[in-house]
């Protein structure tokens, strides 16, 4: 038994140590976040902590049973509190307080003017792009560099999302959500929304990203292939769908050949997608040094954007533009499709804004087909389509911005006072809080109200209500919404995501409504406040923030 003794006593150690760390680390940081002078809690887990990460809610619902069970750890420790937290920490703290963690402490701001400062000052303010090194999976991106190689990645990045894709984008949208509406609305009920919806996004993102089109098949009719290497669009859904496991693990480690099936094809549509990135990088090197003009998707626009720069300052290595690819169809396939699914069940839940849309919709696009619809003409006027997503987003920020001092302290002025936040201090935007505080949004800042967003147009009289699709777009007090971020440093695919819902919206509720299927003994309207109840207590953060259960309220269409 004396190995058992060995094993227990190194144990006993290992926890010891980690003991003493964690109670030096916090001890440290506690005294740097006195520093600053604003309130304070702490938590003894980091939220950036792997493990924990993969526990935390498990093991705060049973913490929570005990008598002592409501305390900052189970308060603040989990990911997404904020969503569940809105305003209420920053009405009993103020505009700005520090939680202390092991790892690092995090700076909440809720000021608009102080927000729009940390953006403003990129330099002073970077992004940790620490947190974001997983991303290198096939190449250094605009999401992990720094410096002037993000620079060049930047505007090289603005060149490849301009019109011309914005279009792209408008008319593969179109044609796919008529698709998937004559699929949704040949069934009964409709369980596989968000699946259907991640299947929109993924095929819009293949033809504005890759220049390939490919018919929507709805979520029961698909039939996966057991080698996604045998097409380019398998792999990438693969990808996509996999992206926990491959950032988590690793593709090398995904390769190893005593690993389960599953995570051996996921290492092989990897392999393929980097195949095919690689094969269309030489078509595309071919026909520029030929001077032949090709299609403007993404890749295509990276890679001449990223030539033309090399004539001058010097474009992005090989390495760089799959990275930024692969970037790209991160940052727009589950941030898209997340926020598609929140706003089709909250125009579920309220037939008074499906009206409302398909007032403007009918307005701006008559009786035309679909395949008529004109990008540059119409989305410009589908402004309460466009209300739609901002009002999601300003509620379910699907994947928020974070700042840091990196290591040198910085002055901050939030309100009437000025704060200096030592280095190395994590700087958190309160999205949740901002974004819903009644002193910029009203007494019903927590409902989901889209005409909040729009106005009469200015040119108008001031009694006068104008017709849809001649109102102006309402914007809030600057720094109260940042869902694309801001700064130098915000979403350069922000028009891309928003032609894509608009375009979605409008083929979706010209002719069509939504309700939740009616549970027995349910009426209607009942029905549709379980499906508010659903969003609001069901959403969480697995990758990023999204509805954790919408199949649990199938859907159903009916024509106008």
């Amino acid at each position: 038994m004396a190995w058992l003794t060995v094993l227990l006593t190194a144990a006993a150690l290992l926890v010891g140590a980690t003991l003493i760390s964690t109670g030096v680390s916090l001890l440290r940081n506690y005294w740097a976040a006195r520093s600053i002078g604003v309130p304070i809690r702490i938590i003894p887990i980091s939220p950036l902590n792997p493990f924990w990460v993969l526990l935390d809610r498990k093991v705060l619902s049973l913490i929570r049973r005990l008598p002592f069970g409501d305390n900052s750890f189970t308060r603040y420790n989990w990911r997404g509190w904020e969503v569940e937290d809105r305003y209420r920490s920053h009405y009993e703290m103020g505009d700005i307080w520090v939680l202390v963690t092991p790892f690092k402490n995090w700076v909440y701001v809720n000021d608009p003017q102080a927000l729009m400062s940390l953006f403003r000052r990129g330099t002073d303010f970077p992004r940790p792009v620490f947190i974001n090194e997983i991303l290198d999976v096939f190449g250094p991106n605009i999401s992990t560099a720094e410096g002037e190689r993000w620079k060049t990645m930047r505007k090289i990045a603005t060149r490849c999302f301009n019109e011309q894709n914005n279009n792209i984008v408008w008319l593969e949208a179109v044609s796919l959500a008529n698709d998937m509406l004559r699929y949704w609305t040949t069934k009964s009920a409709v369980t596989s929304s968000a699946d259907d919806l991640r299947t929109l996004s993924l095929h819009i993102l293949s033809r504005a990203g890759f220049g390939k089109s490919f018919k929507f098949v709805g979520h029961d009719e698909r039939q996966l292939s057991l080698s996604p290497s045998n097409s380019y669009k398998e792999s990438l859904q693969t990808v996509l769908e996999n992206l926990v496991l491959i950032l988590g693990l690793g593709t090398k480690f995904l390769a190893k050949t005593w690993l389960p099936r599953k995570l051996r094809t996921v290492h092989k549509a990897c392999v393929s997608f980097q195949k095919y990135m690689t094969s269309l990088y030489e078509e595309e090197k071919q026909a520029f040094d030929k001077g032949e003009v090709r299609d403007h998707n993404l890749m295509t626009s990276l890679i001449r954007a990223s030539q033309d720069e090399a004539k001058t300052s010097g474009g992005l290595t090989e390495s760089e533009i799959y990275g930024n690819m692969f970037a790209f169809n991160f940052a727009g396939h589950d941030t898209t499709a997340h926020t598609f699914t929140f706003a089709l069940y909250f125009l579920a839940a309220h037939p008074e804004v499906q009206d409302w849309l398909s007032q403007e919709i009918r307005e701006v696009l008559g009786d035309s087909p679909s395949s008529e619809w004109d990008y540059r003409a119409d989305f410009p006027r589908l402004k309460r389509c466009l209300a739609v997503m901002y009002e999601t987003i300003r509620l379910y920020t699907v994947v928020p911005s974070i700042k840091w001092t990196d290591n040198k302290s910085q002055s901050l002025t939030v309100g009437y006072k000025t704060v200096v936040l030592p280095p190395n201090h994590m700087i958190a935007p309160s999205y949740g809080s901002v974004q819903t505080d009644p002193r910029f949004w009203g007494p019903g800042s927590l409902a989901w109200k889209p005409s909040r967003w729009i106005k009469p147009a200015s040119s108008s009289d001031a009694d006068a209500v104008s017709k849809p699709g001649e109102e102006d777009f309402n914007m809030p007090v600057r720094g109260a919404f940042v869902g694309w971020s801001d700064g130098v440093r915000d979403c350069p695919g922000r028009k891309f995501s928003q032609v894509e819902f608009v375009a979605t919206m409008a083929s979706l509720f010209l002719d069509w409504r939504v309700d939740p299927v009616v549970g027995k003994g349910e009426t209607l309207d009942t029905a549709r406040r379980r499906v508010e109840d659903l969003i609001k207590t069901d959403s969480g953060s697995v990758l990023l923030l999204q509805m954790l259960h919408p199949e649990r309220a199938p859907l159903v269409w009916k024509k106008r």
